[in-house]
C-alpha cells in the first residue's frame, strides 16, 4: 500500500514550510510545491528526508503553468497523495480606489482560483483525501486598504464551504485562518505590540499553534467545512460602539 502523501503548495517559505515539515513528522511524504523560491525548497526537501520521508519538489508558475499538471506530477510521485494544502498567497496592499485589474486578477489567481481548480484537479486524482485552505483572519473584517488581497481571501473562504459539500464525503475540505503568527519582517515590534493589544488572550500567537490546528482538522473525520480562527480570539473582537464606550 502506498503511504500517504501531501501536496503542499507555497511549502518552501514562511507558514507554507511549517505546514510541510509537520505534515512529515506526522508520516506523509511530501510533494513540494515551489515556484521562485527553489534555494529554500532544497532546504526544506533537505530537511524533510532527514526526517524519514521522501520529498519531491514540483515546480509551478500559477499565472501560467498548468495546476493539473501540477497535481498530476505530485500523484506520479506519491500515488497514496490524500491530501492538498493551499498556502501559496499573493499578497500587495491597496485600497478600492488604488487597485487596477492587474492586481485584481493577480490576487484572486494566486490566492482563489489556483486553490478552486487544485482542488477540481485533486478530486479527479484521488478516491479519498483531504483539502485545507490557509486564508487569514483578515476575512473577519472589511479592511479596504487590502482589498484585492481581502476579497480574493474571502472568496477562498466561501469557495472552501461550498467544496465542501459539493466534494462530500469523498473529500474533507477545511481552512485556516491564522492571525498574528509571522509578522511580515517590514512590521515593527510597536507594530507588533499594538496588534497584540487587539487580541484577547493578549499574545501573539506561533507557528505551532497553527500545526496543532493541522493536526485538529487531518485527524476529526467529523469536520467538514469549516474555517479553524487561530489568532488568540482577534477576529471577534468587535465590540463596535455604543453608548457604554462613547467617552472611552
Amino acid at each position: 500500500m502506498s503511504s500517504s502523501a501531501a501536496l503542499v503548495t507555497g511549502g518552501a517559505t514562511r507558514l507554507g514550510r511549517y505546514f510541510a515539515e509537520a505534515l512529515a513528522d506526522k508520516g506523509y511524504d511530501i510533494a513540494l510545491h515551489v515556484n521562485s523560491s527553489r534555494g529554500e525548497a532544497e532546504d526544506v526537501a533537505k530537511t524533510i528526508r532527514a526526517k524519514g520521508q521522501r520529498c519531491e519538489i514540483v515546480p509551478c508558475n500559477f499565472l501560467s503553468d498548468s495546476l493539473e499538471e501540477l497535481v498530476t506530477t505530485a500523484k506520479q510521485h506519491f500515488p497514496g497523495l490524500n491530501v492538498l494544502l493551499n498556502s501559496a498567497s499573493a499578497y500587495e496592499p491597496a485600497p478600492i480606489a488604488s487597485t487596477d485589474l492587474a492586481m485584481l486578477e493577480t490576487q484572486f489567481r494566486v490566492n482563489m482560483f489556483t486553490p478552486l481548480l487544485l482542488t477540481r484537479h485533486f478530486a479527479d486524482a484521488v478516491d479519498k483525501g483531504q483539502v485545507i485552505n490557509i486564508i487569514d483572519n483578515k476575512v473577519a473584517y472589511h479592511q479596504y486598504p487590502y482589498a484585492a488581497y481581502l476579497l480574493s481571501k474571502k472568496s477562498l473562504a466561501d469557495m472552501t464551504r461550498m467544496a465542501a459539500l459539493e466534494f462530500s464525503p469523498r473529500l474533507r475540505i477545511n481552512g485556516i485562518a491564522p492571525g498574528v503568527v509571522l509578522p511580515a519582517s517590514q512590521r515593527t515590534s510597536d507594530y507588533i505590540q499594538w496588534r497584540i493589544e487587539g487580541i484577547p488572550v493578549n499574545h501573539q500567537g506561533d507557528p505551532a499553534h497553527l500545526v496543532q490546528a493541522l493536526h485538529y482538522l487531518l485527524d476529526n473525520n467529523f469536520v467538514a467545512g469549516q474555517i479553524l480562527f487561530v489568532d488568540g480570539g482577534e477576529s471577534i473582537n468587535l465590540e463596535g460602539r455604543h453608548s457604554e464606550n462613547y467617552l472611552d
